[in-house]
């Protein structure tokens, strides 16, 4: 990691910590998911909750947390101009960047590889 993104990550880090209990995975896709980050799952899912969300809308691993999906969703409805982006399917997580900052891999390009024989879903937009 070169001086630039170690004086990046030390803004990006405490900042986006703060304010959306980021994670760090390097592939930052708040916009999409209500300005929550999905990383906070348990399960590390990053296109919707599991199967173990529980009735009063808690996550199945932590009952007494909030899941991290239900929140996205009913974030996502206060933002008007990002609420479509709940139906984007995203790609799975490339660790390779956990710990690097989302807003140098935005500009460089690097969070958007994807694994070899990966496509979206044609119809991503319908979910």
């Amino acid at each position: 990691m070169g001086v630039i993104e170690r004086m990046t990550v030390a803004v990006e880090k405490p900042l986006k910590e703060a304010i959306w209990d980021c994670r760090m995975c390097g592939q930052c896709i708040l916009h999409s998911t209500g300005l929550t980050c999905p990383m906070r799952c348990p399960k590390n899912l990053r296109n919707g909750p599991c199967g173990g969300v529980r009735a009063n809308g808690n996550c199945e691993v932590f009952p007494d947390r909030p899941c991290v999906w239900v929140q996205a969703w009913e974030r996502s409805r206060k933002l008007p101009l990002f609420r479509d982006h709940m139906h984007h399917v995203n790609p799975p997580v490339d660790w390779r960047l956990k710990g690097t900052s989302s807003w140098i891999n935005l500009v460089t390009g690097r969070d958007h590889k994807r694994p070899a024989g990966w496509a979206a879903p044609e119809s991503s937009a319908h979910a």
